[in-house]
């Protein structure tokens, strides 16, 4: 089978991740990393990838996920991620970039990079520091996601809005006036960043929505998101694993000179080739000669 990159088409992968989200069950998502995680998420039968600004962040650049990246770095490496993959990608948009005016400019590059989402944040800053947390004004928040809404070239995209209210400043009250708010103007996917299973249950009781959210540390059986969030991102999941395992196996390999100690931390070279395409080469390559 020949294997290409895939040229994105606008709407068609929005409308896959929409046809992902049934109802009946949450659609658990390990973020990936860059194209290879992508597609190794993929291959191992996930409906769907996510590549978030903490993911991009850590593995592309090194660096901690604290605001620092531009608009077209988050957007470059996404699209490298949804042409090596042709599974819906969502994408972490952080907090638009512009002012209204402006954010047309986020929500077309998404579009262009073939992604099938984002995401649009509240937070004000210091993530994943103990800097003070705060959120943007609601009105400014609103008025940047009828700005996201009204940009887009295809009614199917989807922009999602994220609340930090209860993860960054743990206010459930304005949690839920933020949510109910993103859902009086038409946003039909809402991220309630950092609800449990119990309060998202309680939210979309009293605000019907698509709800999205992150992976709660309290959660140790991931069933328990069934019936109260649509979709759920383990953001970090993929990069962890690698950062784990691959300084296993480096340490391994400068402590011992024995290659058996390292084999077992090996896929096979042919193994790994055929994920990245080289019998696809090939094959074209032979047509030709």
């Amino acid at each position: 089978m020949t294997m290409l990159l895939s040229i994105p088409q606008p709407g068609k992968a929005s409308a896959a991740l929409r046809n992902a989200v049934d109802g009946s069950r949450a659609l658990i998502i390990p973020g990936a990393y860059d194209a290879f995680s992508a597609k190794l998420v993929e291959s191992a039968g996930f409906d769907a990838v996510y590549v978030g600004s903490y993911a991009t962040a850590g593995a592309a650049y090194g660096m901690p996920d604290v605001g620092s990246l531009t608009l077209d770095q988050l957007v470059n490496h996404a699209r490298n991620v949804a042409s090596a993959v042709s599974a819906p990608v969502i994408a972490d948009a952080e907090g638009g970039f512009f002012e209204p005016g402006n954010i047309w400019r986020t929500v077309r590059e998404f579009e262009r990079a073939g992604v099938a989402a984002i995401h649009i944040e509240d937070h004000a800053g210091g993530k994943h520091t103990n800097l003070p947390q705060r959120l943007i004004p609601l009105d400014q928040m609103l008025s940047k996601l009828r700005a996201a809404l009204d940009a887009r070239s295809s009614p199917e995209f989807i922009v999602m809005a994220r609340t930090d209210a209860i993860w960054a400043t743990q206010d459930e009250v304005e949690a839920i006036r933020r949510v109910k708010a993103f859902a009086d103007i038409g946003i039909e996917y809402i991220f309630a960043n950092g609800a449990t299973p119990d309060l998202l249950r309680r939210i979309r009781a009293s605000t019907p929505a698509r709800y999205v959210t992150i992976n709660h540390p309290g959660v140790r059986d991931r069933r328990e998101w069934d019936g109260a969030a649509d979709i759920v991102l383990d953001y970090g999941f993929c990069l962890q694993v690698v950062a784990k395992s691959l300084r296993a196996a480096l340490a391994a390999y400068r402590a011992s000179p024995d290659v058996g100690r390292t084999d077992a931390y090996l896929e096979p070279s042919d193994e790994l080739e055929a994920r990245l395409g080289y019998d696809a080469f090939t094959e074209r390559a032979n047509r030709y000669v």
